[in-house]
């Protein structure tokens, strides 16, 4: 089996180490990946690290004929079995490319859980004869794109997955107290994530914000960087918290970061299904989390971290609370992360996909 992958963001966020984890693992399986990228984006820099056969684009634009034409030339000269589209822009150029002529079938990964644009274009992107599943990486997910569809069952869930050997040796053991010269006994809260307007980070900082009145000891991590980085740092100086706050900026050693947490404290406003999330179960570190989303599918309220509705900083507060104080709790949410935990492997997320791709070519 051939797979072309087409990856066309310019930055690595989660989304680009999904395909990469896909990609990994689809080899172990015997299928021959190869990938479509943005010319100089961070995925291309992979494909050339990894020395994975690849044919860097411009992705110009979604109308991008001359990015479509090299994609259904690449696909011919090597034989491609079907393409695997993973994001927005990939999703236009291979209609685009089937169009002019390229054939093979189109699986589209979805990863937000934003309702898909309801004007002309976007009704016949997501209704494109060519495309043979949509593969939503949550329940949530796939019941928002499914009402947009005129063949809601090509929809189907394929949770992401994490690479569980990445915290084989993750401990906790002060990295982050050193580092930032913090009381050893100070509890830590944070978020690993992209600043970005759907994570919401201003009701991070007012959860913060009322946090600090029964635990002024604490201190509040942004792991990260993003378009808001500036406004967030302003919005904490507004609030005269800048003593209790760190921002790390982007960091490429989570599985040593993450375990420093006493709480994960994710306040999205909007998520696919929260990968970061998994992280930190990985990590035994508890977590308190939105309902926004996919996110409930693996934070279970009071059975793998804790649950508020978005946008509500002083039940999020609260919760923080409770697992600062609540040794029970925090030892019974840890457990059950844990359980849960081993479902969300970046093996089983590749052999689900796999069955995708077979059942599809068996159709064909």
């Amino acid at each position: 089996m051939r797979i072309l992958h087409l990856v066309s963001e310019k930055t690595w966020r989660g989304g680009e180490q999904q395909v990469a984890y896909l990609i990994e693992e689809l080899d172990k399986q015997g299928v021959t990946n190869l990938v479509a990228c943005r010319q100089h984006s961070a995925f291309h820099t992979y494909c050339q690290q990894q020395q994975l056969p690849h044919l860097a684009l411009p992705f110009a634009n979604e109308f991008d004929v001359v990015t479509a034409l090299r994609v259904k030339a690449y696909s011919k000269q090597n034989k491609v079995d079907l393409m695997h589209v993973h994001s927005g822009h990939s999703h236009a150029i291979s209609v685009l490319s089937h169009v002019l002529g390229n054939t093979l079938p189109i699986i589209l990964s979805r990863r937000v859980d934003f309702p898909v644009k309801n004007n002309l274009l976007s009704r016949l992107k997501y209704n494109y004869k060519g495309i043979k599943r949509v593969v939503c990486v949550s329940d949530k997910i796939k019941e928002v794109v499914s009402a947009s569809l005129k063949h809601p069952e090509l929809c189907v869930t394929v949770h992401s997955g994490v690479d569980l050997s990445r915290f084989a040796n993750s401990k906790k053991d002060g990295k982050l107290h050193r580092e930032f010269n913090l009381p050893p006994s100070a509890p830590l809260i944070g978020n690993v994530s992209a600043i970005a307007p759907h994570k919401d980070y201003y009701t991070f900082v007012d959860t913060a914000e009322l946090v600090l009145k029964q635990h002024p000891e604490a201190f509040f991590f942004i792991v990260g960087d993003g378009p808001l980085r500036e406004e967030i740092k302003a919005y904490v100086q507004q609030k005269k918290l800048q003593q209790s706050f760190v921002f790390t900026g982007f960091r490429n050693n989570v599985p040593q970061l993450m375990p420093e947490l006493d709480v994960m404290l994710v306040t999205s406003e909007t998520e696919g299904l929260g990968t970061t999330i998994l992280d930190a179960f990985a990590c035994q570190v508890p977590v308190v989390a939105t309902k926004a989303g996919g996110i409930p599918e693996i934070v279970r309220n009071e059975d793998t971290g804790l649950l508020a509705p978005v946008k509500s900083p002083a039940i999020l507060a609260e919760k923080v609370h409770q697992v600062l104080t609540n040794a029970a709790l925090r030892s019974t949410i840890i457990q059950g992360a844990s359980k849960l935990l081993q479902e969300f492997s970046k093996e089983n997320t590749a052999l689900r996909t796999l069955a995708v791709y077979k059942e599809v070519l068996q159709q064909v």
